[in-house]
């Protein structure tokens, strides 16, 4: 799991006086770069490694989030399969109240063959370590079929 703090900016709100929910999106696009920073795969332009592409994100708004106010997200992966992560994440405001639930499906890409590509056994490690359990390989009728490995 990995933990990112946030400053609620006064240029985030809304009409309403509240966060908006685009704003939203990019923080959990901050704790998913923090994320794939912690585990390797932030280097851009670098043939030699993999990076990644966003195959689905999910936003459930639990409360309203307002001006002034740190955020802190905690991202952890649900599930690994051949290609692809499930990354969940909740982010609490000052009160360690949960005011979003989100996740997003990333699938592992070579952007020099321009496909998805296997998650490897050092990423994996890795993604164990970070999360200090580990994973066990999921057959294809397993609950997560719905999010069958992106093409």
């Amino acid at each position: 799991m990995t933990e990112l703090t946030i400053r609620i900016d006064w240029s985030e709100l809304d009409l309403y006086g509240h966060v908006n929910n685009v704003m939203i999106f990019k923080y959990i696009q901050a704790a998913r770069i923090n994320y794939c920073e912690k585990i390797g795969m932030d280097i851009l332009n670098d043939k030699e490694k993999p990076g990644f592409i966003v195959a689905a994100s999910n936003v459930l708004y639990k409360k309203k989030i307002l001006y002034p106010g740190q955020l802190r997200v905690e991202s952890q992966v649900q599930w690994l399969k051949n290609t692809s992560f499930q990354l969940d994440h909740l982010i609490y405001n000052e009160h360690n109240e949960t005011v979003v639930e989100a996740y997003d499906i990333i699938v592992v890409y070579d952007y020099e063959k321009n496909s998805k590509t296997a998650i490897t056994d050092e990423l994996r490690k890795t993604i164990e370590q970070v999360e200090n359990r580990m994973f066990s390989s999921l057959s294809k009728d397993s609950a997560q079929a719905q999010y069958p490995d992106i093409e």
